[in-house]
């Protein structure tokens, strides 16, 4: 377990540094949950919105499971060099993305659209929201928006080789959004403004890449680990 937790830890800041791709990509989306919340219950605010994201976090972790015994199936084969690479790949564009240099990551979004399609109708079939459990179920479907930063690291979770490693990584990455989502409700205006400025953008892009180019297999990787 403890050699698990540098994994989880950089799961947990992958999710950190990936605070403005979710504030633009849901911020929107959670701002307008919010304003669902009926007249009646916006003295629970805080809790709906609380099992909003526990819905999404924990629908990650599902993710995490079934991706990662796909990985687990791969583990002993060739093909599972190959899923780290593709990992490694998605991290590093995904750090360019951060820091607005490129952005193709949003063409693998499109990935997921189908799946949306179908399951957004159901979604909006549970609103307004009335009750936790309602929130929680919507947080649940929400967690399947497409988004390339989820599809970054829970492609990297599942090179793991492990369903259940990769379940808890993505549930240290889901709580590693859960900052910038949960604020986004609360307090959208000023934290957004935070995310988007340039010095923040590109240090959390260069940290993302760096840590894409460590997750490639090969001898670069102790001399990143010595620095």
């Amino acid at each position: 377990m403890l050699e698990l937790l540098p994994l989880l830890a950089s799961a947990l800041m992958l999710g950190l540094l990936g605070g403005g791709h979710c504030f633009g990509m849901c911020g929107g989306l959670m701002g307008a949950l919010t304003l669902a919340i009926p007249l009646e219950q916006r003295s629970r605010r805080l809790q709906l919105l609380l099992a909003y994201n526990l819905g999404r976090i924990l629908s990650y972790a599902c993710a995490g499971l079934l991706l990662g015994s796909a990985g687990w199936a791969l583990s002993n084969s060739p093909l599972a060099s190959g899923l780290r690479i593709a990992a490694a790949l998605l991290l590093i564009a995904m750090g360019l993305y951060l820091a607005g240099w490129w952005s193709g990551l949003t063409r693998i979004e499109a990935l997921g659209r189908g799946l949306w399609r179908r399951i957004q109708p159901v979604a909006q079939k549970l609103l307004p929201v009335t009750s936790l459990p309602r929130a929680l179920l919507l947080g649940a479907l929400w967690g399947w928006l497409p988004c390339g930063l989820v599809y970054s690291t829970l492609l990297w979770a599942a090179s793991q080789g492990s369903p259940w490693q990769a379940g808890l990584l993505m549930l240290a990455f889901g709580l590693g959004t859960w900052p910038a989502l949960l604020l986004s409700g609360l307090a959208a205006e000023r934290l957004g403004h935070f995310l988007r400025r340039r010095g923040v953008r590109l240090a959390g892009g260069l940290l993302v890449i760096a840590f894409g180019l460590w997750t490639l297999p090969g001898p670069h990787q102790h001399w990143l680990m010595g620095h």
